[in-house]
């Protein structure tokens, strides 16, 4: 579909927006995703180009000079584009699809040259969908009627929304997913607030982080229903991380040399 904005100007504009089902199952095998944590600077990005790549927020620097287009790059962070501008416009000019708020979309000061997808997250359901589970593509928690851990879930079709958990880690899990790749591999995936982002240095901007007030009571949940009602024969997860806050037990810590083996397998 297109979208019609106005510029600073006041001139109108055209948008072409795309729907997430033009994207669901176009992909297949091993995808990477590259997160903001600092042991990402350890990852040899250029060793893996030929693997599809998805990328958040600011940690689309690592592709800098690489020549290397993230298959898909999300962005849920609203204050993100006017701190780290630079950044923000280097994702959209080289990204082959970028998934976006709709306010976002509408604020852009640099025009995406890939297709451009909107985020909504999922709805919340009826009594008569939480009982019966009429969505299957919306794994959603089984918790009490009424607790706030009903909102946590897992969605297979962006087309139906997304499940938000605080980080936008968990946005590009479902967007790997939603796309038809089955061997999932995390990269920054560290989760430790105090060790900053590998792209932040001393006088940058310093975007704010939830991860330390969320992890107990979001993130960490959301990644175990992901690990007990998705993760299967047919999408698997693994992290690159030596040093990340998530449990081996929810997520499976793998080395270099392990992942080359489960690419090749």
């Amino acid at each position: 579909m297109n979208s019609t904005s106005e510029t600073s100007n006041g001139s109108a504009r055209s948008r072409r927006i795309n729907d997430f089902a033009d994207c669901r199952n176009i992909a297949h095998g091993a995808v990477f995703i590259i997160a903001s944590g600092n042991s990402a600077k350890d990852f040899p990005i250029r060793e893996f180009a030929g693997i599809p790549m998805i990328t958040v927020n600011g940690a689309i620097s690592m592709f800098m000079e690489t020549g290397i287009e993230p298959f898909f790059y999300a962005c849920t962070d609203t204050s993100f584009s006017k701190q780290q501008p630079e950044l923000f416009a280097y994702a959209m000019r080289i990204s082959q699809r970028v998934a976006l708020w709709g306010n976002q979309a509408e604020e852009l000061a640099v025009e995406p040259t890939g297709d451009l997808y909107l985020l909504k997250k999922a709805p919340k359901p009826t009594l008569t969908e939480w009982l019966l589970r009429i969505d299957k593509d919306l794994v959603r928690n089984r918790a009490v009627l009424g607790s706030r851990n009903r909102s946590i879930g897992f969605s297979k079709n962006l087309a139906n929304g997304f499940f938000d958990a605080r980080t936008v880690l968990y946005l590009a899990l479902q967007i790997a997913c939603h796309a038809g790749f089955s061997k999932v591999f995390l990269v920054g995936a560290d989760m430790n607030q105090s060790a900053g982002r590998f792209y932040e240095t001393d006088g940058s901007s310093i975007s704010p982080c939830g991860l330390d007030q969320h992890f107990h009571s979001r993130i960490l949940p959301s990644l175990k229903l992901m690990s007990e009602k998705v993760v299967g024969s047919k999408f698997a997860v693994y992290n690159l991380s030596p040093t990340s806050r998530i449990p081996s037990s929810v997520i499976p810590v793998k080395t270099l040399d392990e992942v080359k083996a489960i690419i090749q397998s």
